[in-house]
């Protein structure tokens, strides 16, 4: 039957006995398809105790020390998983991600890969063993060890199936697959049984935690056949696939919602050519990724400008804007964290009207104000207070798939 890429993340490897299960659980795909890969994470909560043992420690830790520990913790899993797969008569071994060939590049805890040389894992696949690799890691050229930022463990996946040109990747988790909405916030959310990689890829870079949006735009450029399913029942879950042609599809897919957001507000910007340049380009240089960007109306030559970025990089952006809010002329520069961006997608927004005016309206008769608007081709996406943001999520998945 070919290869198979298995990851399974860290609800799913919480503690012994859900090693145990998914031991076995690999132990049948093995007797199914001819080799096997199974990515791990760490045990759930895991990565978060190293963070707090490192800020307890320091206030400023450094990127490449937080590396080395945070790595540990897939490694822990992984050869828990090959001991666990032995005790059930499985030939297994387990790899770090230099072991296995992942090559990164980038800055630290949000490294990207670079490029990976699989040679050592088709030596233990043709010797017959499943080979169990840490997610969520690589080593960058000097080898250094580097990893992939939160839910890096689905990029290991793919970026492994691509490389190794499996039959299938499959990404294990808590929940049955992808859902119009988060079941815990709107009871009424469905289990999609395919969505395309671009309304996938949207939703994963807009809040959806089921994959990790840069997985799925690996996946989609290597055209990989990739399943969200549960890893602790049986159902088919959910497929991700290149956008179908045929009848029509529904204007909006699913409603996704970040609560991980801050609101960035640099006051009193001189309105002249160049200003932006300089704001954006000394984030570019440390890295911190910005999100929906939006600058009022200029008055008497000022402006103020405003970004959302994730509230992990928060602290480290208002940093930066701070000193150096003297070079793009900024008066102040605020902070907003009770925020929240929620977003609706799907591919049938490209070819009918009236979406965003449903969305605003929606959003209305809720009595949600909306401090922000960011759309592309198959999204809109508001920034809202963060306690109105479950009633956002409820109220557009009523309007859109009631």
């Amino acid at each position: 039957m070919g290869l198979v890429v298995q990851k399974f993340g860290g609800t799913s490897l919480a503690d012994l006995d859900h090693i145990r299960r998914v031991a076995e659980r690999v132990a049948a795909a093995r007797e199914k398809w001819d080799q096997a890969i199974v990515v791990v994470s760490a045990m759930a909560g895991e990565t978060d105790n190293f963070l707090q043992m490192a800020e307890s420690l320091s206030e400023s830790p450094a990127g490449r020390e937080v590396d080395l520990l945070l790595a540990s913790g897939e490694r822990i899993t992984s050869a828990l998983l090959a001991i666990a797969l032995d005790g059930l008569g499985v030939k297994a071994i387990s790899l770090t991600g230099s072991q296995a060939g992942i090559m990164t590049e980038g800055a630290h805890t949000r490294a990207r890969v670079r490029k990976i040389q699989p040679k050592r894992i088709r030596r233990e696949l043709e010797e017959g063993r499943v080979v169990i690799a840490a997610g969520f890691q690589g080593v960058d050229e000097f080898n250094e060890e580097q990893t992939l930022g939160r839910g890096g463990s689905d990029l290991t996946a793919v970026a492994l199936a691509a490389a190794l040109e499996a039959d299938l990747c499959e990404i294990y988790t808590d929940v049955e697959g992808v859902f119009t909405a988060d079941p815990r916030i709107e009871p009424r959310a469905r289990l999609l049984e395919r969505i395309s990689y671009d309304e996938m890829m949207e939703l994963a870079s807009l809040g959806t935690k089921v994959l990790q949006s840069r997985s799925v735009d690996l996946a989609a450029k290597y055209k990989l056949k990739l399943v969200v399913r549960s890893s602790f029942d049986e159902g088919e879950g959910t497929l991700i696939t290149p956008e179908q042609p045929g009848f029509e599809a529904p204007a909006v897919t699913g409603v996704s919602c970040d609560k991980k957001q801050s609101k960035l507000t640099a006051q009193g910007v001189a309105d002249h050519p160049g200003i932006a340049a300089t704001l954006f380009g000394t984030l570019a240089e440390k890295s911190i990724v910005v999100d929906i960007i939006v600058q009022n109306v200029s008055a008497d030559g000022l402006t103020d400008i405003s970004i959302t970025v994730n509230r992990d990089t928060a602290d480290e952006a208002e940093r930066i804007m701070k000193e150096t809010h003297a070079s793009f002329a900024a008066r102040e520069i605020s902070r907003d964290d009770n925020v929240a961006k929620v977003s609706i997608v799907g591919i049938g927004m490209k070819s009918q009207a009236g979406v965003a005016s449903r969305t605003f309206a929606a959003l209305a008769r809720d009595r949600i104000n909306i401090m922000m608007i960011s759309t592309s081709e198959i999204s809109i996406s508001v920034i809202v207070r963060e306690d109105q943001a479950d009633d956002a999520v409820r109220a557009l998945h009523r309007e859109f798939m009631a």
